[in-house]
């Protein structure tokens, strides 16, 4: 569980008291009946979750207070590897939440992407080092031929992260990314093309990817499982955004297909979480979804209780206004199956 004991340092009696109570209902919302997340394991399965959270932590609209920092540390303690985008240039958020889950958690973080379009984000991942071992690789992604914008040739608005891990049997490298928004509609052309490059990309080059083990110094590693996840700005499922992904070869598990959108009103189909063709001594376990921590925290009827909080940065509602304390976008996670023993003790036993 995440370090409480930061709750004791805060003065202000009637602020601590909220925390513990929103703590609490996010737990009980977590752990609804049915799972709202399953519980993790020690060695079975795999929770991997991706989430945007938003401008983490930029300090437009007043910078995030203790509060979030320790339902988002509650939310990110119930996976075992997180990846996450929007990350600003201060590594204190991070270091923050490295802080309040303990020392058996670790991050990897991108440098700054510069240029306009880049928004001075870094891109990262969060993981439990008890379950999750991190295998060495870790690249952003630059594309071997530019994608054409007006007269000039232009990279990633934000260059993909790609790592390698391993847990439980499975060997995965991950590739996050977020991908250019542009105007708000459902097929922006530089949206478009980046998916486009992306899959075709990563596809081409999948098994130099591998961080599976090499025996020989002429040795090729097995193909590992790789999987794309992370904000693609999908507004639909059906749309040709989508069939850019798929198309290259990545497939979403059956069970995030009929999931509700991953923005706050649950409409769009931003984040995706896809694999690579076929995986290897990893299966989804047929549960996934997001998870709406509004249900549980700065909700809607308590408006009132954060009236102090926003005087410094008036204007804005309290629907918007609480997007920059959490996000704007509900973590999507997907739950796989890494313990193959019995598949390697009935190949040896044939």
């Amino acid at each position: 569980m995440p370090n409480y004991a930061d709750l004791k340092r805060i003065t202000d009696v009637d602020k601590r008291k909220r925390i513990v109570r929103g703590l609490k209902a996010l737990r009980a919302g977590i752990n609804a009946e049915g799972g709202a997340i399953p519980p993790k394991t020690a060695s079975d399965t795999l929770l991997l979750a991706s989430w945007n959270l938003r401008e983490f932590d930029s300090g437009k609209y007043r910078y995030r207070d203790v509060e979030p920092y320790h339902y988002i540390a509650e939310i990110i303690n119930r996976f075992d590897i997180v990846a996450i985008q929007e990350v600003r240039k201060s590594l204190f958020p991070l270091q923050q939440l490295k802080r309040m889950l303990g020392s058996w958690w670790d991050f990897l973080v991108t440098d700054v992407t510069l240029g306009r379009s880049g928004n001075s984000e870094r891109m990262a991942f969060f993981y439990d080092r008890r379950k999750v071992d991190f295998t060495g690789l870790a690249a952003e992604l630059v594309l071997e031929e530019a994608i054409p914008a007006a007269d000039r040739q232009v990279q990633f608005a934000r260059s993909p992260y790609v790592a390698g891990f391993r847990a439980g049997w499975a060997y995965f490298t991950l590739v996050t990314v977020h991908i250019y928004y542009g105007e708000g509609t459902p097929v922006d052309a530089r949206r478009l093309a980046e998916i486009t490059a992306l899959g075709k990309t990563i596809a081409s080059y999948a098994g130099d990817f591998s961080g599976a083990n090499v025996y020989g110094p002429e040795d090729k590693p097995k193909r590992d499982n790789l999987l794309l996840l992370g904000d693609f700005n999908i507004f639909n499922r059906e749309d040709v955004t989508m069939e850019a992904l798929t198309s290259a070869g990545f497939r979403v598990p059956e069970a995030l297909q009929s999931i509700p959108g991953s923005n706050v009103t649950k409409d769009k189909h931003y984040d995706q979480i896809a694999y690579y063709k076929e995986l290897r001594s990893m299966r989804p376990t047929g549960r996934a979804g997001v998870f709406d921590f509004y249900d549980c925290v700065y909700c809607e009827d308590q408006e009132a209780d954060y009236a102090a909080e926003r005087q410094e940065k008036p204007g804005r509602s309290f629907r918007d206004w609480r997007t920059y304390q959490m996000s704007d976008h509900l973590p999507m996670w997907v739950e796989f199956q890494v313990d193959d023993s019995d598949a390697y003790l009935d190949e040896l036993g044939a």
